[in-house]
């Protein structure tokens, strides 16, 4: 998102500014070796829900890029930790470069704004979360120094440039985990809403191949990333038809089974625009909950919802193509119609659950602006939660439970033990009457994968768990997400998280870890939840 019009709050801050002047609290090293390597399906449930860190470092103030020049506070890893506590398990970063960047022929970033990228990227990375980075304004003609314009003239000095930037961007970040996502670019189209023009399209189509070409030439981890490529404008109709073309991937690592992928496929959702955009109180509601049709938009309801993200589906994901809905969500009129936090909520909560259901990953829009016209679900300043409900609306969707305490003070940094920095303790008050655990493992030569769905078949609800369990002999623990593990051989015990600890009567978690194995990649045995031992 960059419009002016899509700002939506901030646009008018940072105008006058310039007139003016999954482990959660558990560090992952960088290295492959921690993560293991995930299909298409396995990669977009381990996503979960996903947030964006919008108008940050895509910020610019007169094409110079500066996190803070429309009007959000610098980013920090007490505000990263209170949306990991609150449930996110991916972290959108957008990124400008613009007059950041050198003189041709090498086109070199400068040093200062991409060891901020990284330091920005190792708040989340270092927590076990999703990051995703792009380049984000650089080709929006809006933007002054915008450069990667896909009707420019001088296509041969544009795409020399875009491969220069990104082999620095991909060599910086290439001993990242595999939690480490690459974006090619963002809103990337002609300036005009209507259909694609040529010979823009083959443009944006010659980037991402540019991208793919790039990224995987620079080696490591990054021969194996997933990378996330877009069509035209991020519009699910002018991606799935229109001229898109998915890169070719000649140079990923040998070591990717030959019936997989690694490139995913970028959209964005805002329809209705009039709902979840447009700055005046005329449209408030939203979808079948809606109490008065005149403030509920004609169009864009949940049957075109769900036909947009089928399409998605039937031209990608059955493919082996993960699809990514990069950025979604609606601004705020409660000034306007005191209800329209309700429809909000509504709105996210069925755009995350089509989205699962038709097998692709979200990550909400979030431009730190709170209040009239705002799309922020947090106080950036205080790290604190602002919008509880459509909160819970996106972890009801996702099937991730939220902290009950979206105010207190965020966690401490984690060191790198298996001990969560935001799990609470089991409540020495309640018990369970009755648990199913269940294993699905996924190994390979020396490691392997273990996601635990833990179930309360009691008649009672539980607030506070700790599951023990037993792994085979020679099975260690070096990663884990949902939850804290200690120690890590052995008999286990896992901590929940401070969102996953509350199981109503029939509920169920998913929890999950990586370890290495000497030969036996069994299951755990012997679990019991809370003391008591589980079918």
């Amino acid at each position: 998102m960059h419009t002016t019009m899509r700002k939506a709050g901030l646009a008018f801050l940072a105008a006058t500014l310039t007139f003016a002047g999954t482990w959660y609290g558990v560090t992952r090293p960088a290295s492959a070796e921690v993560v293991a390597p995930l299909n298409g399906t396995q990669l977009v449930a381990d996503m979960g829900a996903g947030w964006n860190l919008g108008n940050t470092l895509e910020a610019n103030n007169n094409g110079i890029p500066s996190e803070t020049a429309w009007g959000n506070p610098a980013a920090t890893q007490a505000l990263i930790d209170r949306v990991r506590d609150s449930g996110f398990k991916t972290i959108r970063i957008p990124v400008s470069y613009l007059g950041h960047i050198g003189a041709a022929p090498d086109y070199t970033i400068n040093t200062a704004w991409l060891n901020r990228i990284q330091q920005v990227v190792d708040y989340a990375h270092s927590r076990g979360l999703y990051v995703l980075i792009n380049m984000h304004g650089d080709g929006y003609k809006s933007v002054a120094g915008s450069w990667l314009i896909c009707d420019a003239a001088d296509q041969t000095t544009i795409r020399d440039k875009y491969q220069k930037v990104w082999q620095q961007v991909a060599t910086r970040f290439q001993a990242y985990n595999d939690h480490l996502i690459f974006e090619s670019m963002n809103e990337n189209f002609d300036g005009q809403y209507g259909n694609p023009t040529q010979p823009c399209y083959s443009n944006i189509n010659a980037y991402n191949q540019i991208f793919v070409d790039t990224v995987r030439r620079t080696g490591g981890v990054n021969a194996s990333r997933w990378l996330l490529v877009p069509g035209w404008n991020t519009n699910i109709d002018h991606t799935v038809g229109s001229g898109f073309v998915i890169p070719t991937d000649q140079y990923r690592s040998s070591t990717i089974p030959a019936a997989e992928q690694r490139l995913m496929i970028s959209v964005h959702y805002y329809d209705p625009w009039d709902f979840t955009g447009t700055e005046d109180g005329t449209i408030t509601q939203w979808g079948a909950n809606a109490t008065n049709p005149a403030k509920k938009s004609v169009w864009g309801q949940e049957d075109f919802m769900d036909g947009q993200l089928k399409k998605m589906r039937d031209t990608f994901v059955n493919r082996g193509y993960p699809v990514f809905v990069g950025e979604y969500g609606s601004i705020d009129k409660t000034s306007y119609d005191s209800t329209n936090n309700r429809y909000r909520a509504d709105y996210a909560r069925a755009l995350v659950a089509t989205a699962k259901k038709y097998g692709a990953a979200t990550a909400y829009w979030d431009n730190g602006w709170n209040g009239q016209h705002g799309f922020g679900l947090f106080n950036r300043s205080s790290a604190t939660v602002t919008q509880q409900g459509i909160i819970d609306a996106i972890m009801s969707a996702i099937g991730t439970q939220p902290s009950s305490s979206p105010t207190a003070s965020p966690s401490t940094s984690p060191s790198a033990s298996t001990s969560p920095s935001a799990s609470a303790s089991p409540s020495a008050s309640t018990g369970t009457g009755g648990c199913r655990v269940t294993s699905a493992v996924n190994a390979w030569n020396s490691g392997l994968t273990n996601s635990i769905t833990i179930t309360n078949t009691g008649a009672t609800a539980i607030n506070g768990w700790s599951l023990s369990f037993t792994l085979p002999a020679g099975q260690t623990i070096v990663s884990g997400w949902s939850a804290g593990y200690s120690p890590t051989s052995g008999t286990v015990i896992a901590t929940n998280a401070s969102y996953n600890g509350a199981l109503a009567p029939g509920g169920s978690t998913t929890i999950g870890y990586q370890a290495t194995h000497t030969g036996n990649a069994g299951a755990p045995t012997a679990a019991k939840l809370n003391g008591t031992t589980c079918n």
